[in-house]
């Protein structure tokens, strides 16, 4: 009997084994066959690449492009016993107060965005932080109820896009230009629509996306092996200029000061070596801010150096004596009849301010004489008359830095045959210039003769660090040297002697021609004007051109009250900064002379 009880124990022990056995089996069994959602070994993760940067000559980031990143979470997935935890730990990664956190996810069911504008560098503090969440197991695995399936969601930091910024307010802009937004798969990029945004939009541009695949560890970062890939982020190239911001700042506070005081629409100044056309600084009294453009701003959004065209009067004599200077139809000492300050070519009355009896060809330029210039411009051909000022660079681009560039016009050879139209033509009415034409003309007479064009920029530089060299155009020999330093005496003389007279600076060597002239409006001449000078100044060592426009200035219509005046102060911004060092001798004191 004993040992029958003592089967019966062994037999139900091992039947209860038995039957957990099979238990465990079928759970097994259930596990292998059963669809689960496991997570990937292998992780795929990349990031965008950068816009290029624009960057002054004294090393200052202008335009810069910031990554935009936004944070989400799914409420329901959070732990509501660790809702506290997550709430304060989101708080001290991402800098972002409590109360907001708690205000945008209380009561929400579902994805909530808390942050849309997280800077680069929270957001990969942000990133680590996903990680920490897991560890604390402030997120909960959530089942479908429709699919049976569980699944867990977690932070998210998603890059999202892309900001210009331009830390420097309004300088520069035109020059710089400005950004449009677009989407692409829900990718926010900035596109370059004016300026130097616009014009070298194809090196800016981002050439390659980060990229790093392979397979994860237990916290899911990638293992870097043989077997992972890596491809590494190629930024846009950042683009250099000439222009230092320090130099720019003061042109500009300048021409602000200066369009107030002699009421005017617009003033303009470009200051550019002689040398080898490097533009150091290009300024405008209208800017605005290329983050908050308004509609008040829409008329300062093109670079009037180069998008505005205009008639411009007087500054052309001197390159059309200088055609004829080298051709050997006149010389500086010949003379000509002055009138009176009257003279007619046929239907046409060309008058002076100044009346003359005679006056001498180079006394045309110093004193400004439209009698003068209209008569010895008869001596070229049309065809010697338009194909000079095509040589000089007229009617055709100034720089190869901008874009959409107004290059004004010229009248035909056969147009210029006509002895009214070379009259007009040679005092700047008839045809049509930007100033940076005019200033790349006047080059000429500060270069032995030979034109420069004009360099915003001076190289780009790679995520290296490398500077690529810009190829730089060949100077361009239009007149002899021998008339291009005639023509620069008779420029200097005009400031000692002439219209440009408040242009002298002691210790430098100063000149430069005045230009006034009616403008346009509904094909009418009206009673406005633009007024121009054009000149260098230059010291033992460095030569600058300066060119100055100002538009429909109210207070004179004269150039000699108006662009000289602004030519002078960028001459004293010039020496107070020490890019020009006037030469002056000093007299000896009383103490120091002897009687003999």
């Amino acid at each position: 009997m004993i040992n029958q009880n003592k089967s019966k124990k062994i037999f139900l022990l091992f039947s209860l084994i038995s039957f957990g056995f099979i238990i465990f089996l079928a759970v097994m069994l259930l596990t292998v066959v059963k669809s689960r959602d496991l997570p990937s070994l292998y992780s795929d993760d990349g990031s965008k690449a950068k816009r290029g940067s624009i960057i002054s000559a004294d090393g200052f980031h202008i335009a810069t492009t910031k990554k935009l990143y936004k944070a989400v979470v799914n409420t329901n997935y959070i732990d509501p016993q660790k809702k506290e935890l997550f709430v304060e730990l989101f708080s001290i990664y991402s800098e972002i107060p409590k109360n907001e956190i708690i205000k945008k996810i209380q009561g929400k069911n579902g994805v909530v965005v808390l942050s849309y504008d997280i800077p680069e560098k929270i957001a990969q503090n942000l990133k680590s932080l996903t990680y920490e969440l897991r560890k604390y197991n402030v997120f909960m695995e959530l089942k479908n109820p429709r699919t049976g399936k569980t699944s867990l969601q977690g932070l998210s930091v998603i890059e999202s896009g892309e900001s210009r910024e331009y830390s420097y307010g309004n300088i520069l802009t035109p020059i710089l230009g400005y950004t449009h937004k677009s989407e692409d798969d829900g990718y926010t990029n900035i596109n370059g629509v004016k300026g130097l945004e616009k014009m070298f939009e194809t090196e800016l541009t981002a050439k390659q996306d980060a990229s790093t695949k392979g397979y994860r560890d237990v916290n899911s970062y990638i293992i870097l092996n043989k077997d992972s890939f890596t491809k590494q982020a190629i930024n846009g190239l950042d683009v250099k200029l000439n222009i230092p911001i320090s130099l720019q700042v003061k042109v500009e506070r300048m021409l602000d000061k200066m369009k107030i005081d002699l009421m005017a629409e617009e003033a303009m100044c470009v200051i550019m070596s002689a040398k080898d056309g490097k533009v150091i600084a290009m300024a405008s009294s209208n800017r605005f801010i290329p983050k908050a453009i308004q509609r008040s701003d829409y008329s300062s959004l093109n670079s009037g150096m180069i998008e505005y065209s205009f008639e411009p009067g007087s500054v052309i004599k001197s390159v059309i004596l200088s055609l004829l200077l080298d051709k050997g139809a006149v010389n500086p000492y010949d003379m000509v009849n002055g009138h009176n300050g009257r003279y007619a070519i046929g239907s046409k009355v060309i008058t002076d301010e100044h009346t003359f009896d005679w006056l001498s060809v180079e006394d045309i330029i110093i004193h400004s004489s439209n009698i003068g210039i209209a008569q010895i411009a008869q001596k070229l051909s049309g065809a010697e008359f338009h194909d000079g000022l095509m040589k000089f660079g007229f009617a055709q681009d100034s720089t190869n830095d901008l874009i959409y560039e107004k290059a004004g016009s010229i009248p035909d050879a056969q147009r210029l045959n006509n002895e009214i139209y070379k009259a007009t033509c040679a005092y700047g009415y008839g045809m049509r210039a930007n100033l940076m034409q005019i200033i790349q003309a006047y080059s000429a007479f500060n270069n032995g003769g030979k034109i420069v064009k004009s360099r915003i920029v001076n190289c780009f530089v790679d995520a290296y660090n490398r500077e690529i060299p810009i190829e730089v155009e060949p100077q361009v020999q239009v007149i002899k040297n021998t008339t291009a330093e005639k023509i620069k005496g008779i420029l200097i003389k005009t400031v000692n002697e002439g219209t440009g007279v408040l242009a002298k600076t002691e210790g430098l060597e100063i000149g430069g021609k005045t230009g006034t002239a009616h403008m346009v409006e509904k094909s009418v001449y009206v009673s406005k004007y633009n007024t121009t000078f054009a000149g260098f100044a230059n010291d033992k060592n460095n030569k600058y051109m300066i060119g100055v426009v100002v538009m429909q200035p109210k207070k004179s219509q004269f150039a000699a009250q108006t662009s000289v005046p602004i030519f002078k102060k960028a001459v004293d911004i010039l020496v107070e900064d020490s890019y020009l060092k006037p030469d002056i001798i000093k007299q000896p004191s009383d103490a120091n002379l002897s009687l003999h």
